[in-house]
């Protein structure tokens, strides 16, 4: 009820928590944004104080009142603690690698205790996912959490909201606080398995290597370009002269592999089609092809290499 409240009334919900997300840079929980309530055990803990001061004002005993008001006294304190266990910590987003859609996107969030003491049993929730961890923080120093986040269709995916929690160092209150980064995952689509389109045997200067019969005969050394894959790159005669060199080979050609969205059936849907696109895309890689990508408004000239990789399936991830 007062979640769906909530979400109905963006401004009272940034008011209540005290931001308004996304938030960017390095957050920190200020103590107007941290929140403490007693837990299940404090409510216990305080009907067990309840009885026994009725039961030491009845009786008039003088032990049942130091006992009672001792006990409130740690209970106080414990409160006092717990809020301090969570406040002025420092929380930044690190960077989150791309994955396909159907993985978790792993976010990783730094926190800092910015304090000369430790802070342990800080619990770091995601609320979309209920991906959760407990950490603690050493004094001075800051500490890594990772959240699994599932990332179930394409392009980018928020981190969205995320809940601190501590029950230090009683468990008689809860304090608990929310952050909301400004990160953001890359979602490509879900790769499907499929024969490689045939080459269209277009002449570019330049062109690597094309997987035909006969392709394997070692032709020679060349200077290293940025898109030649690992494979080829010749480590021995780097580690000889310190000269990065890549190897050539006889049955090289000047063929191109295009992976065009035209060459797909017509009855593929969208988002069918940038799958099976993207499991073109790996494939091409894996063998070392010199390939390119067509989209309707889209062409990524020939080349291979992680980084043109890369470009070929943000470009998926992103089409619309």
């Amino acid at each position: 009820m007062i979640a769906r409240l909530l979400q109905r009334n963006p401004r009272f919900s940034n008011w209540l928590y005290g931001f308004t997300p996304p938030e960017r840079g390095t957050v920190e929980l200020v103590h107007r944004r941290v929140y403490i309530v007693p837990a299940r055990l404090g409510w216990y803990f305080a009907a067990t104080l309840t009885v026994l001061l009725i039961g030491s004002i009845n009786y008039a005993l003088s032990l049942g009142f130091a006992l009672t008001f001792l006990l409130a006294g740690l209970g106080l304190a414990g409160m006092v603690h717990t809020a301090r266990n969570l406040a002025r910590i420092a929380v930044s987003a690190g960077r989150a690698e791309p994955v396909f859609a159907g993985e978790s996107a792993q976010f990783r969030l730094y926190l800092d205790g910015r304090a000369a003491f430790d802070r342990p049993a800080i619990l770091v929730r995601h609320l979309g996912s209920g991906s959760q961890l407990v950490v603690d923080i050493p004094p001075g120093a800051a500490s890594p959490v990772v959240l699994a986040v599932p990332a179930p269709q394409r392009g980018w995916l928020p981190l969205g909201r995320v809940m601190l929690e501590t029950r230090f160092p009683l468990g008689l209150f809860r304090a608990w606080s929310y952050i909301e980064p400004d990160a953001r995952c890359l979602v490509y689509p879900r790769p499907e398995r499929s024969p490689l389109p045939p080459y269209s045997g277009e002449a570019a200067a330049g062109a690597l290597h094309a997987p035909t019969p006969g392709s394997d005969d070692f032709a020679g050394l060349r200077g290293y370009q940025p898109s030649d894959s690992p494979r080829h790159i010749a480590w021995k005669a780097v580690a000889r002269s310190d000269d990065m060199l890549t190897k050539q080979f006889a049955g090289d050609a000047a063929a191109e592999l295009w992976l065009d969205a035209r060459l797909l059936p017509a009855g593929l849907g969208l988002e069918q089609r940038l799958s099976r696109l993207a499991g073109w895309v790996l494939a091409a890689d894996r063998t070392g092809a010199h390939y390119g990508l067509r989209l309707p408004g889209v062409e990524i000239a020939p080349s291979r290499g992680d980084v043109h990789r890369g470009a070929c399936l943000q470009a998926l991830a992103l089409y619309s």
